[in-house]
This record gives C-alpha cells, structure tokens and sequence, in this order.
C-alpha cells in the first residue's frame, strides 16, 4: 500500500519592532538575561498591556503580501497555560476573532492557503544547564505572528520550499528578517498519513518549535516514514507532540495528547476589540514595498536579464538587494554583474564557509572587479584569481591589482614580442596551422599566454596572432 503525508504548519514570526508587544521594553537579541523586563512583561498584578501600533501595522502588512482578508475587527484572548517562561500563566493571543484570514502562497506552481494570520506575544525562554533551570524573560512580550496554513503541503520538499518563499515574503514586506538562527521565526509541523488518493485523514502527530528549513524537511521525511512503519506492521499512530532531534534525525515523543490541550481562551478584560479603520489599511495597502514578483518582472525588463538570473535575484532579498547596490557604483554591465555575483562570487563565499551576509567583498567591490573587466585591466581568469583574493583579505580590486602586478597586458608591441618568441621557438607546428591544421591555434595562443604570465589581453593575442600568420 502507497501513503501520502497530510501536512500542515504553524509558523511563528517575530515582528521587527523596537519594543514588545503590550510594553515599551526594548526588543534586543543576545543581551543580559532578564535585562529587558517591566511589571508589564513580568506578570506583575496591576500592570496593564498597551497595544504596540507598529506591531499591528507589520501584522497587517504581512497579511497583504500573504493574500490574507484584513479584519476590520479582531480580538485579543489570554491563552491560559502554566510554564515556567510565561510569568502570567497566560499568554495574549487572539483566537476566534484574529486579524487575517483566507490568504495563500504560490509555491512551484501550487498554492498553499494561509488559514489565519494572528498577533500574540511570545513567551521567555528556559535555559537548561546539567539538572538546573533558568528562566530568561528578555523575549517574553515580544510581538509575534501566528501564520496557520490549511493541511495543502504533500511533501517535506514542498514545505521547505514554502517556508524559504515565507521568509523572503517576510523580507520583502519589511515585517521580520525571519532568522531562524535567532528564533524569529519557528515551526510546528502537524502530519499525517493516509492511502494514496484517500480523502480521510489520518491520526495527527504534532512536531514542535523545528528551527531550520532542512530540519523541517528531514523532520517531515523521518516522522512519515515512523508513521508508515508502525501502520503496516498493524500498529496504530497516536496522537502526540513530538520533538525532532537533529542528531539522530528522528522524532521522539514530548507528550501525549489524547485530546486537543483546553487553553480556556476568553477575551482579554484589559485590551479592547482591536478595530482597524479601513483607510489605514488601504494607506499601508498603498505603500506596501516591492514585493518579489514585482522585482522579477522589474529586473527582466530594466537590466535584461535571463529568467534564471532574475528568478535567483529575486527568491532572496539580500542577494538582489546586494545587485542593486552594487549597480549604482557601475551600471553599464548588469548582466555581467549579475553573473560574477551568481556564478563566481557566491561560489567563492561557499567554498570559504561563508555567505552573502558575511561576505568580506562589498557590493562596491564587486562593481569595481566589473568594471576594470569591462575595461580590460582584467581579464577573466585573472578576475576570478583578484576574487578569490578579495574574498580572504576582504581587499579592494584595486589595490590587488596594484599589489600583485596583475593588470592585463594591453601593449600590442610587447603581445608581438611574445608572439614571436613563441613562432620562432614552434616552427612546426606554424606549418602545421598554415597547412590547414586549425586545432594548432589554441595551442600557440596558450603558449603566448604562458609566456605573458597569463596577463595578456587574450581578445587581442587572437587578433595579432591571426594577422601574423595569415599575412606573414
């Protein structure tokens, strides 16, 4: 019997704000533990939330660039739950009346419908070190989103590639870097499995807080094949939150739940209904940024690129971010650019254990390697080695250049020396060329480039090399 994976995820996205959600504590990562708190976010009695209107303003945005329905009323429920990170004993989130719904997202040609888009506050964090526990509350009362997509993803392939189209979505619109690494943006998978071609659904298992796209995917492959084995060996799939261990690629069990878990969700006595007038949203509607597809369709008609490179430039926001920057120090060339930046330098920052972010050669840099190529100070092969250089020292191509001797060689009389150095010294194989043996060409310009140490201007050693043997 053939199965297929039901999947659907919960994907929790940290707003970028300056402060949290229902306080003024300012939002950092990485500071000292418990530095950024207040009677608000600690659950002290008689404190009273303020809603953050930038957090509902990017909540908003991202519900346009999911496709979502703005509701123009939405409500604000406590989310009762005891743990040690969630001072309150409840958390403020929104339920029966969130602020988006019914949206989707193309992925591959499919779309994946987003179920409802919610804001909520985040809870602290648990720091386990051997048999103690610490509780760290910077993070609690930071503004999240709560993105629900129906049970449309088949495949762990298809939910990574819709959680990468996700995040840079999130980029583009301005609302979150959605950087996994530092928790701003997290994922439950929810999976089952059925016959092939069956309508019914299984029995859901539960993956909590998966923190990186290729886990996500192994996560997805390693439960679904758990699931099959224990269906055809007459075993039956309980319903379970599990974790995902990286480590061992396998999923292990966290809790049963036998029964969807009773929040007790009420309206929240202290917050009103969050009433968004319908202008405001039609102002942010207005001047939402350039969203991806937009940008494609931009690079293919004002720099003329190929599809692919548009498409790559697109589908991450700081590569084409990098591309334009680059652009307003050397715009003449946008296809050469686009090409040294996909094809050489991203080559170059992989092999060296880096990445865009990081990169030591600045979008200035490379405008300038572009430059001095269209110029002919550099040819090809010597550009990649100046690149492989700027990438370790994180220098100039200028100053390479300078440093190292590495300008092309562009003086026809002393090509011509090295020309006839190289026909006086194969006089066979001339006779062969002007015997019709063509293929002898090739051979004589990569001993002339050998002689010039590879600097020499290879457009213009063809040219020269041709005249000579055809006129002389």
């Amino acid at each position: 019997m053939e199965f297929e994976p039901v999947i659907g995820l919960e994907i929790h996205i940290q707003m970028d704000t300056k402060t949290k959600l229902f306080c003024s504590c300012p939002v950092e990562f990485g500071v000292e533990p418990n530095s950024n708190v207040c009677p608000v976010c600690l659950g002290l009695p008689g404190s009273l939330p303020v809603l953050n209107r930038r957090a509902v303003e990017l909540a908003i945005r991202a519900g346009l660039a999911l496709n979502c329905r703005i509701n123009n009323r939405s409500v604000f429920a406590r989310k009762n739950y005891f743990y040690p990170d969630l001072p309150k004993g409840y958390q403020i989130s929104q339920y029966e009346e969130p602020l988006a719904v019914e949206g989707w997202v193309e992925v591959e040609g499919r779309r994946i419908r987003i179920r409802r888009l919610h804001v909520e506050e985040d809870a602290g964090k648990n720091l386990h070190e051997g048999s103690r526990t610490f509780v760290d509350l910077n993070r609690a009362g930071t503004p999240l989103m709560e993105i629900v997509t129906e049970p449309d993803v088949d495949s762990p392939k298809l939910a990574r590639e819709f959680l990468e189209k996700l995040r840079n979505l999130m980029r583009y619109a301005g609302v979150s870097r959605a950087d996994m690494e530092k928790g701003q943006l997290r994922c439950d998978i929810n999976l089952s499995i059925r016959p092939r071609g069956s309508k019914e659904l299984g029995t859901r298992v539960e993956i909590k807080n998966v923190n990186s796209f290729r886990f996500v995917q192994k996560a997805i492959e390693s439960e679904m094949e758990r699931q099959i084995k224990l269906v055809m060996s007459g075993g039956m799939v309980v319903q379970e939150t599990r974790t995902f261990d990286p480590s061992t690629g396998l999923t292990h069990p966290m809790r049963s739940k036998e029964e969807a878990e009773d929040y007790r969700y009420f309206p929240d006595p202290d917050l009103i209904p969050l009433v968004v007038p319908k202008d405001w949203i039609e102002k942010i509607k207005e001047n939402m940024p350039e969203m991806p597809e937009e940008r494609f369709e931009r690079f293919l008609k004002e720099y003329r690129l190929d599809d692919y490179s548009a498409r790559v430039l697109t589908e991450n926001k700081e590569l084409g971010d990098f591309f334009e920057e680059s652009l307003k120090v050397y715009h003449k060339e946008p296809k050469l650019n686009a090409n040294w930046l996909l094809n050489d330098l991203l080559g170059q920052l992989s092999e060296m254990g880096k990445d865009l972010e990081n990169s030591p050669v600045t979008p200035t840099a490379l405008a300038d390697l572009v430059r001095l190529i269209k110029e002919g100070v550099l040819s090809s092969k010597l550009a990649k080695e100046v690149l492989k250089e700027m990438v370790s020292t994180g220098k100039s191509p200028v100053q390479l250049v300078e440093e190292k001797g590495l300008k092309q060689l562009s003086d026809e009389d002393t090509i011509r020396g090295f020309i006839e150095e190289v026909l006086h010294e194969n006089q066979k194989e001339v006779e062969r060329f002007r015997s019709g043996e063509e293929k002898v060409f090739g051979f004589l310009v990569g001993q002339i480039m050998k002689k010039a140490k590879g600097k020499a201007n290879p457009q213009l050693v063809n040219k020269l090399l041709k005249d000579i043997l055809t006129t002389s």
